[in-house]
C-alpha cells in the first residue's frame, strides 16, 4: 500500500517538516555529485555503522579506528539512492505537518530527532557486529508515522493498493495503512534478523529495526507530550 494523501487538516504552517524535506534534498544532492569512491568514504563517515558507534561508548570488544557517535544524527540526513530519498520525503510530507500541527515547531524538531535516534540505537542494538553503515530519514518519519497513528487514527489516507495485476485508490483510515506498514516492518526485521543470525558483519539491507524502534519512540513520545495549550479544543486522542 502506497500512501498518496491525508485528508486531516492542519491549521499552521509546517516550517520545520519543510525545512527537513529541504535539507535532506540538498545533502542528497551533495551526495550524488560526489564520485562513487569519496561517496562511499563519504557514507561510511557519516552513516550509522554499529560496532564503530557502539566503540565510541567503549561498548565494542575490538578496536575501532575512528570511532564516533556523530553518525547517530547524520546518517538522519543521507540516502541511498532518488526512489530511498523520494519515499521517505513524500511519507513526511504526508503525515509531518499534522505531527508539527499539534506539537508546535520547535517540539516537532526534538521529537523528529528524538525518534531517529531512538531508531538507531534500537538497529544498533540488534546488530551489534555489524559493519554495515546504515543511513536514511525512514527512521525518524516512522517516528512520525507513530506519531500520526495515535493522534489520528480515524484520519483517511488515500492509499494505492494492488490488486493482483492492478491498482486502484482507496481511502483508509490512517490505523489501518500505518498499522500495517508497522506490522511489516516487524516481520521483515524479525525475517532478516533469523537470515543473518548464522553470518558475522551481516545487518546490510533494509534496516527494518530502525523503523519499529522509531515508530515505537513516536508512539510514546506523543503519548507522554502535553498538549499545546491553543490545541486542546482541536485535538482529541
Amino acid at each position: 500500500m502506497i500512501p498518496i494523501r491525508d485528508d486531516t487538516p492542519r491549521y499552521t504552517t509546517p516550517y520545520i517538516n519543510y525545512l527537513l524535506i529541504a535539507l535532506n534534498t540538498l545533502v542528497f544532492l551533495f551526495e550524488v555529485s560526489l564520485n562513487p569512491p569519496t561517496r562511499n568514504a563519504f557514507v561510511y563517515e557519516f552513516g550509522v555503522e554499529p560496532i564503530r558507534i557502539l566503540a565510541a561508548f567503549g561498548l565494542a570488544n575490538v578496536h575501532v579506528a575512528s570511532a564516533s557517535a556523530v553518525p547517530l544524527l547524520t546518517s538522519m540526513f543521507l540516502h541511498a539512492s532518488w526512489l530511498h530519498l523520494i519515499g521517505n520525503m513524500w511519507v513526511l510530507w504526508i503525515f509531518g505537518d499534522n505531527i508539527e500541527d499539534y506539537l508546535g515547531h520547535f517540539s516537532y524538531l526534538v521529537f523528529y530527532v528524538v525518534s531517529g535516534l531512538a531508531a538507531s540505537l534500537l538497529h544498533i542494538f540488534l546488530n551489534q557486529n555489524s559493519t554495515v553503515p546504515s543511513v536514511g530519514a525512514s527512521g525518524a518519519i516512522a517516528g512520525v508515522m507513530g506519531a500520526y497513528f495515535l493522534l489520528f487514527p480515524g484520519g483517511r489516507v488515500l492509499t494505492l493498493v494492488p490488486l493482483i495485476i492492478f491498482f486502484t485508490f482507496v481511502w483508509l483510515p490512517a490505523w489501518i495503512v500505518l498499522g500495517y506498514w508497522f506490522v511489516l516492518q516487524f516481520l521483515s526485521g524479525a525475517a532478516t534478523a533469523i537470515a543473518y543470525s548464522n553470518r558475522t558483519g551481516g545487518g546490510g539491507g533494509i534496516a527494518f529495526w530502525a523503523h519499529v524502534g522509531g515508530f515505537i519512540a513516536g508512539v510514546v513520545m506523543i503519548k507522554l507530550s502535553p498538549r499545546r495549550l491553543r490545541g486542546r479544543a482541536r485535538y482529541q486522542y
